[in-house]
Order: C-alpha cells, then sequence, then structure tokens
C-alpha cells in the first residue's frame, strides 16, 4: 500500500491505480547569460508524495537552477510554517504547495510575488475557472496544481434493479432518494458529508453562492441568504424523510457503506474515481460517473472541492528563476502527466482534460466508461469563486453548526444563521469592518 495525497487535507492508503501514457516535451528556460556561473538554488515546500521525482525532472532540465525539495508538513502545519516565516521575515521557500480555499488567506498579508510578467502567456492552457483561482485579474501570484471538478459516481446495479436513472436536476435527485429507500430501507442514495464544509462548498458553488465579498478591509458577509436557505430546505427535506444518511466520511463505516450498497451514489470531485478504486472491493465494475444534478436544467454549472496550487513566495530572492520553477512543474507535458499517474491528482491544464490518454481513459472499475471526460466537463465549467480570507474559520464553523445540527440542534438553515453570526464576530476581531 502506498500513502498518497489527497485534496482533503489527508494522507490514505490507496491502491489499484490508472495509468496513463506520459510524454517529453521540456520547457524553454531563461538564458544561462542572465545568471551567475553557479547555479541558482531554490527551495520547495510541498507534501506531495514522491515529488522528488518531477523536482529530478526540473533540475536535469534546467542546469543553471537547482531545486531542494522540504516536506514542511501536510496542509495545516506547513501553512503554520509559513506564517511563522512571514512574521519573523526568514525561514521562507521560493515556492510553496497550498491549497486553493487558502490562497486568499495568504494574499490578504501580501505573502506572494506577482508572476503575472511570465505567468500570463500560460492563461489559454488551463480552465478560466481554474486560473481565477491563481490570478487577480493580471496579477498572478502562483500556478494550479490539482483541481476537484464536482461530477456524481452512482452504482448502475442498485440503479438498474429499482428502475433509477442518473438524476439530471435535484428535484429527481430527491424522487429518487425516496424511490429508492421505500422500495429498499437498508439502502441509501447518497450520504450528504455535511460536516465536510469542502463538500458544502462545492455544492453551493453552482448555486450562485458568494458568502464573503472583501473590499480591501471591507468584507460583505451573506452567509445565510437565499441560496444557503434553499440548500438548507432542500437538504433538510431529505434527511426529515429520512432517505439519506448524514454520517462522516472517509472512515471504514463509510467505506464500507460505498462498497457494500448501502449508498448509491457519491457527490465527489475529480479525485473521486481514483480514490474509489482503493475502498471499494466488492463493487468493482458496478460503478458510473454521471455529471452533478443541476438546479437549473437549462444551464449547466458545477463546482469544485478540492485542488491546488505553486505559489511564489514575495520574499524570494530569485524571482525570474522561482516563476519559471513554478510554471514548469505545473506545464510541462511530462510533468503534467506523470501528476496523474504517479500522484493521482486531477490535473488542470486543458491539454490532459482533452486528451484521448486522460479524459478518454477507459476504467474497469468503471465498467470500461471514460470517467475523468465527465469530471473533465466539469471542469471547463466551473466559475469563479471568491474565498474567505479566513476560509480555515469558516470551514470549521460549516462543521461544527451542520454536525451540531445534525445532532439535533435546530435546522440546517439555523446552522447557517450561527455561522453568520461566529464569522462576523471573528472578522470584527481580525480588524475587518463588515458591511
Amino acid at each position: 500500500m502506498t500513502k498518497i495525497f489527497n485534496p482533503l487535507g489527508r494522507t490514505m492508503q490507496r491502491r489499484d491505480f490508472l495509468k496513463v501514457a506520459g510524454a517529453s516535451v521540456a520547457v524553454a528556460a531563461l538564458p544561462a547569460a542572465a545568471r551567475g556561473a553557479d547555479p541558482v538554488k531554490l527551495l520547495v515546500w510541498s507534501w506531495l508524495p514522491d515529488f522528488q521525482t518531477q523536482i529530478d525532472m526540473f533540475n536535469a532540465a534546467h542546469p543553471g537552477i537547482q531545486v531542494k525539495l522540504v516536506n514542511a508538513g501536510q496542509g495545516a502545519p506547513e501553512y503554520q510554517a509559513v506564517r511563522a516565516g512571514l512574521k519573523a521575515g526568514s525561514g521562507l521557500p521560493d515556492v510553496v504547495h497550498i491549497e486553493f480555499q487558502f490562497l486568499e488567506s495568504f494574499r490578504q498579508i501580501d505573502a506572494f510575488a506577482d508572476i503575472g510578467q511570465w505567468a500570463n502567456p500560460h492563461k489559454a492552457e488551463f480552465p478560466e475557472g481554474t486560473w481565477t483561482q491563481v490570478a487577480k485579474g493580471n496579477v498572478v501570484g502562483g500556478m494550479p496544481w490539482d483541481s476537484g471538478p464536482m461530477a456524481m459516481l452512482y452504482r448502475k446495479d442498485i440503479f438498474d434493479k429499482h428502475g433509477i436513472t442518473p438524476p439530471a436536476t435535484w428535484a429527481e435527485f430527491a424522487d429518487a432518494a425516496k424511490k429508492l429507500h421505500a422500495a429498499d430501507p437498508n439502502v441509501f442514495l447518497t450520504d450528504a458529508l455535511l460536516s465536510n464544509g469542502g463538500w458544502v462548498n462545492g455544492l453551493l458553488w453552482p448555486m450562485g453562492w458568494k458568502p464573503i465579498r472583501r473590499d480591501g478591509d471591507k468584507l460583505a458577509i451573506n452567509i445565510n441568504d437565499k441560496i444557503s436557505k434553499d440548500f438548507a430546505a432542500y437538504w433538510q427535506d431529505l434527511i426529515t424523510a429520512g432517505v439519506i444518511e448524514t454520517k462522516p466520511g472517509f472512515n471504514n463505516e463509510w467505506y464500507t457503506g460505498l462498497d457494500s450498497g448501502r449508498y448509491a451514489t457519491w457527490l465527489t470531485a475529480g479525485w473521486g474515481p481514483v480514490f474509489l478504486t482503493s475502498v471499494a472491493k466488492t463493487s468493482v465494475g458496478q460503478w458510473r460517473a454521471a455529471d452533478l444534478p443541476q438546479w437549473d436544467a437549462s444551464k449547466f454549472a458545477t463546482g469544485n472541492w478540492g485542488g491546488s496550487a505553486l505559489a511564489v513566495m514575495k520574499a524570494t530572492q530569485h524571482l525570474p528563476e522561482a516563476a519559471e520553477l513554478a510554471i514548469w512543474l505545473t506545464t510541462n507535458p511530462e510533468a503534467t502527466k506523470l501528476y496523474t499517474t504517479k500522484q493521482f491528482l486531477f490535473p488542470c491544464t486543458t491539454a490532459l482534460l482533452t486528451s484521448a490518454e486522460f479524459a478518454g481513459q477507459k476504467m474497469d472499475f468503471y465498467g470500461g466508461q471514460a470517467v475523468n471526460k465527465v469530471f473533465a466537463k466539469s471542469a471547463a465549467a466551473v466559475s469563479n469563486f471568491e474565498w474567505s480570507p479566513f476560509q480555515d474559520f469558516l470551514y470549521q464553523s460549516m462543521e461544527d453548526e451542520f454536525g451540531a445540527s445534525i445532532g439535533g440542534k435546530g435546522t440546517l438553515s439555523d446552522a447557517f444563521d450561527r455561522i453568520q453570526d461566529a464569522v462576523v464576530t471573528y472578522a470584527r476581531e481580525q480588524g475587518f469592518t463588515v458591511d
């Protein structure tokens, strides 16, 4: 068993990996004349397992730059180390691995350099929604590395047995949930991962939810708006009817529920298909992928759950070289294909998202379906999303309050009200003006 990174901020065991062919094309390095006789030395922080392979590839292709890789901790420990380095004014890397949802937290303290002059020519190589994760207009703080566009994995055998077709809309999803559970009380259409802030955010995203808007030190906080209340009412109805479950995910009980047929769908992200192959043993060949259900059948919309960037720190003493490193690692065809086979990241580049090698790959686990194509469609449709400057606090509040509601403390709608109050209070404590 091999431990590998997953976008949820956890290290988990996986096996049964996909195989994708690689290609070798180098990105031009800066002219050697622009550097001194000795190689420029760069430091990268990342927790991605086996990333040294791609670092070695870069070093071999760039004799004028030599990169050292350090694992400074996965997720929160690394971010704490970055903040400590910013406070001390020393000890920082040149390039750092940061999840999309936490980029804004560092932007607000001016942690990133602007690499736009080198990065913007690559803008067209990524879906618009992905590029806006790292760019504010022409100002670019880093490069997209992996993503998590959402879609639905479902059990075809269970759907066929009960005469259910993949629901195209959320209304159809609710009807299918009620029909399925009435036919078999031991089966639920899904387990709603409401205690996971990223999952909730990913489903609110296509509804047009704008929980926090920032203008300098002023914030408009509308967490408990009509969109969130509609979302709450929808899921509350299914909870009250008892036709879905709301148990925590990513534990043995949940894995068994997916594999045994207790749960007939998993609303997940682009990294989900490979992840599922590592935990499902008896349902091999029974799973398929379909688009995320839609609120408006006439307009396809979706969200993102997970993903990260390679950001360039403003403190770097070698800005052109650090920019080159971040760009090469996220655009070089050989390196980007290798991420999908060695680390099993869901890619960001349009070249991969439209390729026969990746998007067109047919998987035995999914009955020969090219499931990546479904998630690639989602990636192309993900819209821009404005993250909170303290997304970690917002996520924690979501997880705490939704968990409390599931445990009997009011409804999901009440939870949104409690989150609104908590976040407004926290924002003011952090020095923001809240409209």
